[in-house]
Protein backbone atom coordinates (compact mmCIF):
# COMPACT_ATOMS: atom_id res chain seq x y z
CA UNK A 1 0.00 0.00 0.00
CA UNK A 2 1.60 3.80 -0.62
CA UNK A 3 2.26 5.42 2.37
CA UNK A 4 4.09 8.99 3.15
CA UNK A 5 5.98 9.33 6.36
CA UNK A 6 5.67 13.02 7.54
CA UNK A 7 8.20 14.93 9.36
CA UNK A 8 7.34 13.81 12.45
CA UNK A 9 7.17 10.33 11.66
CA UNK A 10 3.66 9.19 11.10
CA UNK A 11 2.56 6.68 8.15
CA UNK A 12 0.01 8.22 5.63
CA UNK A 13 -2.24 6.41 3.42
CA UNK A 14 -2.81 7.81 -0.11
CA UNK A 15 -3.98 6.30 -3.69
CA UNK A 16 -2.50 7.68 -6.51
CA UNK A 17 -5.20 6.72 -9.38
CA UNK A 18 -5.14 7.45 -13.03
CA UNK A 19 -2.72 8.80 -15.52
CA UNK A 20 0.55 10.43 -14.29
CA UNK A 21 0.20 13.82 -16.06
CA UNK A 22 -3.65 14.32 -15.57
CA UNK A 23 -4.39 17.06 -13.88
CA UNK A 24 -4.92 15.93 -10.36
CA UNK A 25 -7.86 16.21 -7.69
CA UNK A 26 -6.58 15.86 -4.67
CA UNK A 27 -9.73 14.80 -2.09
CA UNK A 28 -9.57 15.50 2.00
CA UNK A 29 -12.38 13.60 4.03
CA UNK A 30 -14.83 14.57 6.48
CA UNK A 31 -14.80 13.10 10.38
CA UNK A 32 -14.38 10.53 11.33
CA UNK A 33 -14.15 8.52 7.75
CA UNK A 34 -11.25 7.83 5.40
CA UNK A 35 -10.27 8.17 2.03
CA UNK A 36 -12.69 5.45 0.90
CA UNK A 37 -15.77 7.91 1.17
CA UNK A 38 -14.51 9.44 -2.24
CA UNK A 39 -15.62 6.38 -4.37
CA UNK A 40 -18.67 8.38 -5.90
CA UNK A 41 -16.43 11.04 -7.18
CA UNK A 42 -12.93 8.91 -7.61
CA UNK A 43 -14.43 6.40 -10.56
CA UNK A 44 -16.86 9.59 -11.78
CA UNK A 45 -13.22 11.94 -12.40
CA UNK A 46 -11.12 9.09 -13.63
CA UNK A 47 -13.69 8.46 -16.08
CA UNK A 48 -12.70 12.49 -17.31
CA UNK A 49 -9.13 12.10 -17.61
CA UNK A 50 -8.28 13.46 -14.02
CA UNK A 51 -5.82 11.94 -11.69
CA UNK A 52 -7.36 10.93 -8.17
CA UNK A 53 -5.55 11.67 -4.79
CA UNK A 54 -7.94 10.54 -1.92
CA UNK A 55 -5.74 9.99 1.20
CA UNK A 56 -6.52 9.23 4.87
CA UNK A 57 -6.07 11.94 7.46
CA UNK A 58 -3.92 10.74 10.71
CA UNK A 59 -5.64 8.47 12.91
CA UNK A 60 -8.22 7.52 10.40
CA UNK A 61 -8.82 4.96 7.88
CA UNK A 62 -5.48 3.55 6.96
CA UNK A 63 -3.65 5.77 8.08
CA UNK A 64 -1.06 5.77 11.49
CA UNK A 65 -3.11 5.48 14.56
CA UNK A 66 -0.54 8.01 16.59
CA UNK A 67 -1.50 9.12 19.85
CA UNK A 68 -1.33 12.88 18.83
CA UNK A 69 -1.23 16.09 16.45
CA UNK A 70 -4.99 15.56 16.10
CA UNK A 71 -5.26 19.13 15.07
CA UNK A 72 -5.93 21.27 11.67
CA UNK A 73 -2.32 22.76 11.57
CA UNK A 74 -1.05 19.03 11.23
CA UNK A 75 -3.77 17.89 9.07
CA UNK A 76 -2.95 20.31 6.62
CA UNK A 77 1.11 19.28 6.94
CA UNK A 78 0.33 15.80 6.28
CA UNK A 79 -1.95 16.47 2.72
CA UNK A 80 1.36 18.87 1.89
CA UNK A 81 3.49 15.61 2.67
CA UNK A 82 1.56 13.50 -0.04
CA UNK A 83 1.40 16.81 -2.31
CA UNK A 84 5.06 16.95 -2.17
CA UNK A 85 5.80 13.05 -2.39
CA UNK A 86 3.84 12.87 -5.32
CA UNK A 87 4.92 16.29 -6.65
CA UNK A 88 1.09 17.60 -7.33
CA UNK A 89 0.66 20.50 -9.51
CA UNK A 90 -2.08 22.86 -10.66
CA UNK A 91 -4.09 20.54 -8.32
CA UNK A 92 -7.68 20.76 -7.01
CA UNK A 93 -8.58 20.17 -3.88
CA UNK A 94 -11.80 19.47 -2.62
CA UNK A 95 -12.43 18.91 1.18
CA UNK A 96 -15.49 18.08 2.54
CA UNK A 97 -16.70 18.90 6.06
CA UNK A 98 -13.51 18.84 8.35
CA UNK A 99 -11.85 18.04 5.02
CA UNK A 100 -12.84 21.76 3.80
CA UNK A 101 -11.24 22.92 6.70
CA UNK A 102 -7.84 20.78 5.95
CA UNK A 103 -8.35 22.19 2.66
CA UNK A 104 -8.73 25.77 3.45
CA UNK A 105 -5.61 25.26 5.78
CA UNK A 106 -3.64 23.52 3.23
CA UNK A 107 -3.64 25.79 0.33
CA UNK A 108 -3.21 28.79 2.68
CA UNK A 109 -0.04 27.76 4.27
CA UNK A 110 0.93 24.96 1.84
CA UNK A 111 -0.28 24.82 -1.75
CA UNK A 112 -0.56 28.71 -2.55
CA UNK A 113 3.08 29.42 -1.10
CA UNK A 114 4.48 26.49 -3.20
CA UNK A 115 2.54 26.90 -6.64
CA UNK A 116 1.25 23.45 -6.80
CA UNK A 117 -2.63 24.82 -6.29
CA UNK A 118 -5.33 25.35 -9.24
CA UNK A 119 -8.44 25.64 -7.36
CA UNK A 120 -10.24 24.50 -4.46
CA UNK A 121 -13.53 23.47 -2.94
CA UNK A 122 -15.07 23.23 -0.20
CA UNK A 123 -18.35 21.10 0.08
CA UNK A 124 -20.28 21.04 3.38
CA UNK A 125 -16.98 22.25 5.17
CA UNK A 126 -16.58 23.53 8.46
CA UNK A 127 -14.49 26.89 8.23
CA UNK A 128 -14.50 29.75 9.45
CA UNK A 129 -15.61 28.19 12.93
CA UNK A 130 -18.63 26.09 14.30
CA UNK A 131 -18.37 26.97 17.87
CA UNK A 132 -20.42 30.10 18.94
CA UNK A 133 -18.60 32.44 20.58
CA UNK A 134 -19.05 36.18 21.21
CA UNK A 135 -17.37 36.91 17.79
CA UNK A 136 -19.50 34.12 16.15
CA UNK A 137 -23.15 34.43 17.39
CA UNK A 138 -24.52 32.06 14.47
CA UNK A 139 -22.13 29.21 15.65
CA UNK A 140 -23.65 25.61 17.44
CA UNK A 141 -22.93 26.36 21.51
CA UNK A 142 -19.85 23.99 22.91
CA UNK A 143 -22.13 21.40 24.69
CA UNK A 144 -23.06 20.21 21.39
CA UNK A 145 -19.69 19.28 20.91
CA UNK A 146 -19.30 18.07 23.99
CA UNK A 147 -22.20 15.24 23.88
CA UNK A 148 -20.39 14.17 20.68
CA UNK A 149 -16.92 13.29 22.86
CA UNK A 150 -19.40 11.95 25.14
CA UNK A 151 -21.44 9.79 23.06
CA UNK A 152 -18.03 8.63 20.84
CA UNK A 153 -16.12 7.81 24.78
CA UNK A 154 -19.21 5.80 25.89
CA UNK A 155 -20.19 3.98 22.81
CA UNK A 156 -18.62 4.48 19.64
CA UNK A 157 -20.14 1.77 17.63
CA UNK A 158 -23.52 2.89 18.63
CA UNK A 159 -22.66 6.80 17.82
CA UNK A 160 -21.33 6.11 14.64
CA UNK A 161 -24.86 4.24 13.30
CA UNK A 162 -26.55 7.35 14.91
CA UNK A 163 -25.06 9.36 12.87
CA UNK A 164 -25.46 8.43 9.49
CA UNK A 165 -28.81 6.76 10.08
CA UNK A 166 -30.01 10.21 11.40
CA UNK A 167 -28.73 13.79 10.62
CA UNK A 168 -25.61 13.30 8.68
CA UNK A 169 -27.34 12.10 5.11
CA UNK A 170 -30.70 13.56 5.45
CA UNK A 171 -32.45 10.17 6.71
CA UNK A 172 -34.19 11.49 9.81
CA UNK A 173 -36.30 13.63 7.48
CA UNK A 174 -39.67 12.70 6.91
CA UNK A 175 -40.63 10.31 3.90
CA UNK A 176 -36.80 9.77 3.57
CA UNK A 177 -35.41 6.72 2.11
CA UNK A 178 -32.87 5.26 4.13
CA UNK A 179 -30.26 3.16 1.82
CA UNK A 180 -28.15 0.63 4.79
CA UNK A 181 -25.12 0.29 2.25
CA UNK A 182 -24.67 3.57 2.86
CA UNK A 183 -24.99 3.67 6.57
CA UNK A 184 -22.97 0.36 7.05
CA UNK A 185 -20.28 2.13 4.72
CA UNK A 186 -20.27 5.05 6.95
CA UNK A 187 -19.99 2.90 10.35
CA UNK A 188 -17.39 0.82 8.82
CA UNK A 189 -15.10 3.84 7.65
CA UNK A 190 -15.40 5.39 10.90
CA UNK A 191 -14.60 2.23 12.86
CA UNK A 192 -11.59 1.70 11.33
CA UNK A 193 -9.96 4.94 12.63
CA UNK A 194 -8.47 5.49 15.98
CA UNK A 195 -10.87 6.53 18.96
CA UNK A 196 -8.39 8.98 19.99
CA UNK A 197 -8.49 11.19 16.80
CA UNK A 198 -11.86 11.23 16.43
CA UNK A 199 -12.22 12.44 19.73
CA UNK A 200 -9.59 15.41 19.59
CA UNK A 201 -10.44 15.80 15.98
CA UNK A 202 -14.43 17.06 17.56
CA UNK A 203 -11.83 19.89 18.95
CA UNK A 204 -10.13 20.53 15.61
CA UNK A 205 -13.49 20.75 13.33
CA UNK A 206 -15.31 22.88 15.85
CA UNK A 207 -13.09 25.06 17.33
CA UNK A 208 -10.39 26.47 15.11
CA UNK A 209 -11.00 29.88 13.82
CA UNK A 210 -10.33 29.53 9.94
CA UNK A 211 -11.21 33.57 9.16
CA UNK A 212 -7.21 34.24 8.07
CA UNK A 213 -7.03 30.81 6.04
CA UNK A 214 -10.47 31.88 3.80
CA UNK A 215 -8.86 35.41 3.66
CA UNK A 216 -4.98 34.30 2.49
CA UNK A 217 -6.43 31.99 -0.42
CA UNK A 218 -6.45 33.49 -4.10
CA UNK A 219 -7.10 31.24 -6.69
CA UNK A 220 -10.36 30.56 -7.43
CA UNK A 221 -12.88 28.63 -4.55
CA UNK A 222 -16.13 26.90 -5.04
CA UNK A 223 -18.18 26.64 -1.67
CA UNK A 224 -21.18 24.05 -1.60
CA UNK A 225 -23.61 23.37 0.65
CA UNK A 226 -26.98 21.79 1.52
CA UNK A 227 -29.40 24.21 3.05
CA UNK A 228 -30.61 21.71 5.15
CA UNK A 229 -27.35 20.74 6.52
CA UNK A 230 -28.25 19.35 10.40
CA UNK A 231 -23.99 18.62 11.12
CA UNK A 232 -22.70 22.22 9.73
CA UNK A 233 -25.42 24.95 9.50
CA UNK A 234 -25.14 26.83 6.28
CA UNK A 235 -25.65 30.10 8.18
CA UNK A 236 -22.47 29.61 10.31
CA UNK A 237 -20.07 28.69 7.56
CA UNK A 238 -20.47 28.70 3.51
CA UNK A 239 -22.29 32.14 3.72
CA UNK A 240 -19.36 33.54 6.05
CA UNK A 241 -16.59 31.68 4.05
CA UNK A 242 -17.48 32.79 0.79
CA UNK A 243 -17.30 36.48 1.73
CA UNK A 244 -14.05 36.01 3.16
CA UNK A 245 -12.86 34.39 0.23
CA UNK A 246 -11.07 36.98 -2.64
CA UNK A 247 -12.15 34.91 -5.05
CA UNK A 248 -15.35 32.65 -4.13
CA UNK A 249 -17.93 31.43 -5.68
CA UNK A 250 -21.57 29.88 -3.71
CA UNK A 251 -23.81 27.54 -4.42
CA UNK A 252 -26.77 26.24 -2.08
CA UNK A 253 -28.76 23.34 -2.45
CA UNK A 254 -31.87 23.31 -1.68
CA UNK A 255 -32.95 20.41 0.69
CA UNK A 256 -29.53 18.70 0.23
CA UNK A 257 -28.20 17.05 3.69
CA UNK A 258 -24.90 17.25 4.84
CA UNK A 259 -23.45 14.09 3.04
CA UNK A 260 -24.87 15.30 -0.29
CA UNK A 261 -21.80 13.88 -2.27
CA UNK A 262 -23.01 10.44 -1.44
CA UNK A 263 -26.88 11.58 -1.95
CA UNK A 264 -26.87 13.72 -4.52
CA UNK A 265 -23.43 12.70 -6.26
CA UNK A 266 -24.93 12.88 -9.36
CA UNK A 267 -25.51 16.80 -9.39
CA UNK A 268 -22.31 17.40 -7.03
CA UNK A 269 -20.74 15.40 -9.56
CA UNK A 270 -21.53 17.43 -12.57
CA UNK A 271 -21.21 20.67 -10.45
CA UNK A 272 -17.75 19.96 -9.70
CA UNK A 273 -16.65 18.78 -13.20
CA UNK A 274 -17.95 22.25 -14.49
CA UNK A 275 -15.74 24.10 -12.01
CA UNK A 276 -13.04 22.25 -12.12
CA UNK A 277 -12.68 22.49 -16.49
CA UNK A 278 -14.01 26.24 -16.32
Amino acid sequence: MPFVTTKDGVEIFYKDWGPKDAQPLMSHHGWPLSSDDWSGQLLFFLSKAYAAVPHGRRGHGRSAQVWDGHDMDNYAADASAVAQHLDLRNAVHIGHSTGGGEVARYVARHGEPQGRVAKAVLVSAVPPLMVKTENNPGGLPLEVFDSFRKALADNRAQFFLDVPSGPFYGFNRPNAKTYPGVVNNWWRQGMMGSAKAHYDGIKAFSETDQTEDLKAITVPTLVLHGDDDQIVPIVASALKSVKLLKNGTLKVYKGYPHGMLTTNADVLNADLLAFGKG
